[in-house]
């Protein structure tokens, strides 16, 4: 699953960290936090998006991801993402996508 490049988040003056406020989402080598709808990667002196470029479907994935289903539900742009095996799951056209 491919990653935007780097991608400053302007205007952030909030340092995100473990303990912040702002859900943990574990992500590839580094953790991700939810802000406003999108995510936030901490980034040297700076945060930076951290969305995906690709499409990449979680094959063999049954479970159905809904309100509670057991999995950390995140808002994420015009739809809700669940954190599920240290990643988070999207709906998309009947099948889940990696984030």
């Amino acid at each position: 699953m491919a990653v935007t490049a780097h991608a400053p988040h302007t205007g952030h003056p909030h340092e995100h960290r473990g303990g912040c406020g702002h859900v943990e989402v574990p992500h590839l080598d580094h953790v991700d936090y939810v802000h406003d709808g999108h995510l936030h990667r901490a980034h040297e002196d700076h945060a930076d998006e951290c969305e995906p470029t690709g499409h990449t479907v979680h094959e063999r994935h049954d479970h159905e991801h809904r309100v509670g289903c057991g999995h950390v539900a995140v808002p994420h742009g015009d739809h809700v993402d669940y954190i599920h095996d240290g990643h988070r799951h999207a709906a998309h056209e009947g099948h889940w996508d990696d984030h």
